[in-house]
């Protein structure tokens, strides 16, 4: 099959089942899954696919937002390298804020037991990953639980977040780059990653780099805001240092 037929049928596929993934793809015409990224780069340069994590979904659909068992498992080493790099960026004592994301819950689970930290997170799989920890005062942000995510949101947890002020916030996002800044798909939860953003004095964001360039529906900050960037060796040093220039330091893990 010659590549415009294959990407045809990727197309196809996509606009039938809403999205594709790359492993799948390399599996259904028994190709690499380093062609089937070539497939997927071309058809969004053509407009016709918008790449995202793992795959690619039809042009248009800004607010597709994968579930959570396929987050934890998308990216994987990339997540655990980008965690473990994050860990000396926790305050000796002190005060952090936890975002729902699965990077961020890799490091939530990498706290080391000696730690003595006050931990705030409106997640609830980070929440029960710190429950037993013995060196972490645990609050936990409440509000209406999304499925997708199982994150609070609304009022309650902008509430809370209007009350506190942290050391460090360790955040998530679906998107990231210099020019669009930070994007997730959802509008209630990109208003409390913005708040838990505005409650800490320093930002570190976590995040591979098969985010940067996605664009998604709701925009929650500038580059600008974020301090420190974590994330891994898949982000270009030519993107690195269009993100540096901005004022935030970037480590590729």
């Amino acid at each position: 099959m010659y590549a415009p037929e294959r990407q045809q049928e990727i197309l196809r596929l996509a606009r039938d089942g809403g999205r594709v993934d790359v492993v799948s793809l390399a599996e259904e015409f028994q190709v690499t899954a380093e062609t089937i990224r070539r497939d997927l780069k071309a058809l969004d340069r053509a407009g016709l696919l918008r790449r995202v994590h793992g795959g690619a979904i039809p042009a248009g659909r800004l607010d597709f937002e994968p579930d959570l068992a396929e987050r934890e498992s998308t990216s994987a080493d990339e997540k655990d390298r980008i965690a473990k790099a994050a860990v000396p960026e926790l305050p000796t004592e002190g005060t952090l804020i936890l975002d729902a994301g699965s990077t961020v819950a890799r490091l939530a689970a990498a706290i080391p037991l000696e730690a003595s930290l006050t931990v705030v997170t409106h997640s609830l799989p980070i929440a029960a990953r710190l429950a037993d920890h013995p060196g972490i005062q645990l609050h936990l942000v409440g509000g209406r639980v999304r499925n997708r995510t199982r994150a609070a949101v609304d009022a309650w947890a902008l509430r809370a977040y209007g009350e506190v002020r942290a050391d460090v916030v360790f955040v998530a996002a679906n998107g990231f780059s210099a020019d669009q800044g930070l994007t997730t798909p959802d509008l209630a939860e990109a208003a409390v990653k913005r708040a838990a953003v505005a409650a800490a004095r320093r930002v570190v964001l976590l995040a591979d780099s098969a985010k940067h360039g996605q664009e998604h529906f709701a925009r929650f900050g500038d580059m600008g805001d974020v301090d420190l960037l974590i994330t891994d060796s898949g982000l270009s040093p030519e993107d690195a240092a269009a993100i540096e220039r901005g004022g935030t330091e970037v480590v590729r893990a």
